[in-house]
Formats: structure tokens, C-alpha cells, sequence
């Protein structure tokens, strides 16, 4: 992140991460996907987020609503075992299974505190084009006392439907945001999962 960006474009960065997700690029191409498809389902995600944002609800009632949009529009799983990175593999299917909730739960947490610093604001989604086998949405965001600057959500139905899995703003790939965190909790709980996940839910 450049050193001469505001406060403001450093919480929508924050904020961000909470949808990027996996180095790990879907294997087989899904047909079913349309372009309209990827876009809309941006589209949907930043009108619901900004409604969430200018409600003027509570913030413990934000963080559930915003728990609510990463299950619906971000591929959770996959976001998670990238977080995680090598250590999933190892990770039992308990562990994994936890570690998704307690991950989706903190997330809410440490970005939706930071939703009143994002009112005002808008993201116009501009259009899409197809990579491989998923598609890559463009958007613009427009935050008060900020230079407009690109997003690209990319997104595929590897799930089943359409869904973000990887975020780049201005050409920072945010996947590695979380993963630095979680590799930092694995670093200090020795490499012990389920350590890491004890302290992982009771942080914000």
C-alpha cells in the first residue's frame, strides 16, 4: 500500500480483506457462470454492504449482518484454507470446520467495528471479463476525500454458485492480509491448531 494513501482508503483496505481470498485458483472451468452472473453478484454484495454501512444500526448488530454477506457472497472455505495455507492440509476436519466459524466470526468483528468510517461512500461496479475459469469484475471506489481507485473482485461457482474468492485492490492481491495474522498466531501457539484457534475467537 503506497505510503501517501489516506485513513480512509486504509480502512476500505481493512475492510476489503474480510473478502479476499485463495492463491488457490478454481481447477475446472464452470460453465454454468455467466458474466452477468459474476457481475451481478458484486453488484448485489455492494449494495447490501453499503445499506449495512449507512443503516445507522449498532455495531454488534452490523457484525452479524456483515457475518451474514460473507456467507452469501464470499467462498468462506476456500477464503479459509488460504488463510491457513500449508497447515490446512494437516488440520483435521474438525479443525477445519472450526476454524472457518471462529475465521468468518473474527473477521466480522475486526472489519464491521470500521463500517462508520466507510458512509458516505460508493462502489459503481464498471464490468467484467472472463480469466480462465472464473471471471474478474471491475469496480471504482469513490470515498469522501479520496482519489477514486479500482477494485477487481474475482469470482467463481466452484461451490455450486457465484462466489468472490480473491479481491485485488490497485494490484494488492489482500488474501495475504489474514494469512500474516493467522501465521502469526500459528507462530506463537508453536503450531498448535486448536491454540491458535482459542486465541483466534476471543480476538478483534
Amino acid at each position: 500500500m503506497r505510503n501517501n494513501t489516506g485513513l480512509s482508503r486504509r480502512v476500505f483496505l481493512s475492510l476489503a480483506a474480510a473478502f479476499a481470498a485463495a492463491a488457490i485458483q478454481p481447477t475446472r472451468i464452470w460453465a454454468t457462470m455467466t458474466m452477468d452472473a459474476a457481475t451481478n453478484v458484486v453488484a448485489r454484495l455492494v449494495g447490501e454492504l453499503y445499506t449495512v454501512i449507512n443503516s445507522g444500526r449498532p455495531e454488534a448488530q452490523m457484525y452479524s449482518e456483515f457475518e451474514d454477506l460473507l456467507d452469501r457472497y464470499a467462498d468462506m472455505p476456500i477464503i479459509a484454507q488460504s488463510v491457513l495455507g500449508a497447515d490446512w492440509r494437516r488440520a483435521s476436519d474438525g479443525q477445519r470446520r472450526t476454524f472457518v466459524n471462529v475465521f468468518k466470526a473474527y473477521i466480522s468483528r475486526k472489519y464491521g467495528s470500521r463500517f462508520r468510517d466507510l458512509v458516505g461512500g460508493r462502489i459503481e461496479v464498471e464490468g467484467s471479463r472472463t480469466i480462465r475459469s472464473f471471471f474478474e469484475v471491475t469496480s471504482v471506489a469513490h470515498l469522501r476525500g479520496e482519489a477514486p481507485f479500482e477494485i477487481v473482485w474475482l469470482v467463481s461457482d466452484g461451490s455450486g454458485e457465484a462466489r468472490i474468492f480473491n479481491l485485488i485492490i490497485e494490484g494488492i492481491n489482500l488474501r495475504t492480509t489474514e494469512a500474516e495474522e493467522v501465521g502469526a498466531l500459528l507462530d506463537r501457539n508453536r503450531g498448535d491448531i486448536d491454540a491458535m484457534i482459542a486465541d483466534l475467537r476471543n480476538a478483534s
